[in-house]
């Protein structure tokens, strides 16, 4: 089919659009890709890989938390989310269900015998944490835990749990 006459039909114009250069995957990182240390300091948190899948684990806890009076699943989750993810962070992977078993093993949540003096000083600690504005007193309960603690297996922080949990979360006199 013919053009119409209106249509220019020279190819001597000027472009108005040309692709970006070829980027050679050997000198160029991806976007987003950084090298060296992650930017720290308050308000970063701990970067890591998939992050987001830590809300489908606390589902294996479901039946496991145990909640003192006027404690809420909401408030504990989002406080020992932070902890888990953290620790995936100093492996440098995804979250996996040992971290958040850890984060509520080292807050007692995990026991149904936790000692009073544990419940009297996470309740106001963990309190309404939930709500986005409460950012920093979740960046707070992170920071509250040593990466040293954190580096630790499952079984060890339990055992040092047992053993004396002020130690592990920084509160040893």
């Amino acid at each position: 089919m013919a053009a119409p006459e209106y249509v220019p039909t020279s190819t001597s114009t000027a472009k108005h659009y040309s692709s970006p250069p070829q980027r050679h995957r050997e000198t160029t990182p991806r976007p987003g890709e950084t090298f060296g240390n992650e930017p720290h300091g308050a308000a970063f948190g701990s970067q890591g890989p998939d992050q987001g899948f830590v809300l489908t684990l606390t589902s294996v806890f479901d039946t496991k938390i145990a909640l003192a009076e006027g404690e809420h699943r909401s408030d504990v989750d989002a406080g020992c989310i932070p902890v888990a993810l953290k620790r995936a962070s100093l492996f440098h992977r995804a979250p996996v269900v040992h971290d958040l078993r850890i984060a509520y093993t080292l807050f007692g949540y995990l026991d149904a015998d936790a000692p009073d003096e544990l419940v009297a000083w996470r309740r106001p600690v963990f309190a309404e944490v939930h709500h986005s504005f409460h950012y920093f007193e979740r960046r707070a309960i992170a920071d509250q835990v040593d990466a040293a603690v954190l580096t630790q297996t499952p079984d060890e922080v339990a055992t040092r749990y047992r053993a004396d949990w002020r130690d592990q979360l920084g509160l040893a006199d």
